[in-house]
């Protein structure tokens, strides 16, 4: 198991990269738009989204390489795509030239969605599936944390702060990349490719005590159909799952709020200082809940997560909007926001990469999880984007209501559609989901078993 843990946490380290690149532009947002004179409009949909645009195809293509390369060169490129990032917008002069750098660390971000939670997935036990694939989750709020951190440090030295805000990422990205390459492959990535004997070698590295050549056969029937495709009727329950948990992620306005927090917070009457630091408190928040739902997945189940998480939202969501329409002013909105944060981390946060990982069999997951990607990342994509047109013309009070009526949304989601996936092992969930007309969301929970 100790094994395991730290292929996990190496694996799970481009999710940190995810986070850091991810808020770190939050920190620069409007020294950028000061220093380049850009519009709303262009420095929304350009300067401000441009890696997120990246990010879009990255989760779009990222199954191609991660099912052909495999997951540990996927990684590794991914981790080379972070590096030139930092240092090419670091050293942009133009929007256009930081915007295009700030695309290629979207590329990691994209791809990384796919090639991480798929590695940890395939090489955890089902029984502490959950809590390793969520592994890479608190590596990204770990990340948010530290770019809030590192944004509020940084922010006084100068008229180029926001150079080093962005810079500072090619350090983590450095260990990253030494850190991955010793890991092994994915073994059921390897059985895919017929490379059984080094298969065999990883299985063994992982359990010694483990029945290797009936994993090896579960594996291989469950992979039979190899040229079969996510698109295909059999796999559409899946498919829907795999879309609405992604679609609500996003109509949360998770993303929105990570990007601009400073920004919200100063609308909210807060000085600029005051919102660097209610930032970082955000930063803190998300990490403490995430960590609690990393520990309570494999418990409680992902399902039961997506409940609190869903009603934490429609109540901090509602009175976020009430604060604005009221003008309550003070701490209020950051209190709220506190508990939006402390429900995304312990809900939607630690569930959805854990899910969209499981649900899919072995030999399209790259591509499910692609799939799922990219609905989540489009959305992350527009919404973000729009953030600061749409505080100016229709006000934050609107826009938090209707977030708040997508999280109504979402509860319904989980308690009709939604089922629970603790705890069984890959093959046998896949074969669950993809039986005809199984969308109910009863599936039993198996004892766990030795098998991965």
């Amino acid at each position: 198991m100790n094994k395991i843990l730290i292929w996990s946490v190496t694996a799970a380290l481009a999710g940190f990269l995810f986070g850091f690149d991810t808020v770190v532009i939050s920190g620069a947002d409007k020294q950028l738009q000061l220093l380049w004179h850009s519009s709303d409009a262009f420095h929304g949909s350009v300067v401000m989204a441009m890696a997120l645009w990246g990010t879009v195809v990255g989760a779009i293509f990222g199954g191609i390489p991660t099912n052909k390369l495999g997951r540990k060169k996927t990684l590794f490129w991914i981790g080379i795509l972070y590096f030139a990032s930092a240092i090419g917008a670091a050293f942009a002069n133009n929007p256009f030239v930081f915007a295009a750098f700030r695309f290629i660390g979207g590329l990691g971000v994209g791809a990384s969605t796919i090639a991480a939670p798929a590695y940890v997935s395939e090489i955890a036990p089902a029984d502490k599936r959950g809590r390793l694939v969520a592994l890479y989750q608190f590596n990204i709020v770990l990340g948010i944390l530290i770019a809030f951190i590192s944004n509020y440090f940084l922010k006084d030295i100068g008229e180029n702060a926001w150079r080093w805000m962005i810079g500072v990422q090619a350090i983590p990205s450095l260990v990253y990349i030494l850190f991955i390459v010793t890991i092994p492959e994915s073994p059921r990535w390897l059985l895919s490719k017929n490379r059984d004997e080094e298969a065999r070698k990883v299985l063994y590295a992982i359990d010694p005590t483990a029945n290797i050549s009936d994993l090896i056969d579960d594996t291989r029937e469950n992979g039979a159909g190899k040229h079969e495709n996510i698109f295909m009727k059999k796999y559409r329950f899946p498919l829907i799952l795999a879309f609405l948990i992604a679609f609500f992620n996003q109509f949360s306005g998770i993303n929105a709020f990570l990007y601009y927090a400073p920004r919200i917070f100063e609308e909210a009457g807060l000085g600029q200082n005051t919102a660097l630091l209610s930032s970082i408190g955000i930063g803190v928040t998300n990490l403490i809940f995430t960590l609690i739902g990393v520990a309570l997945i494999d418990k409680l189940g992902r399902k039961l997560l997506m409940y609190i998480g869903s009603v934490g939202y429609i109540i901090s969501l509602g009175l976020v909007s009430a604060s604005f329409y009221y003008n309550w002013g003070g701490l209020s909105v950051p209190i709220f926001l506190f508990l939006f944060i402390a429900s995304h981390a312990i809900g939607q946060g630690a569930v959805i990469w854990v899910f969209i990982s499981e649900i899919f069999p072995n030999h399209i997951r790259a591509s499910g999880q692609a799939f799922g990607s990219s609905v989540h990342w489009v959305l992350a994509a527009i919404i973000p984007s729009l953030i600061p047109m749409l505080f100016s013309e229709i006000g934050p009070e609107v826009v938090f209501l209707i977030f708040t009526l997508m999280m109504v949304l979402q509860l319904l989601f989980v308690i009709f559609l939604m089922p629970e996936t603790k705890g069984i092992a890959l093959e046998a969930l896949s074969e669950t989901l993809t039986k005809k007309n199984n969308h109910k969301n009863e599936i039993k929970e198996t004892s766990p078993v030795s098998s991965l």
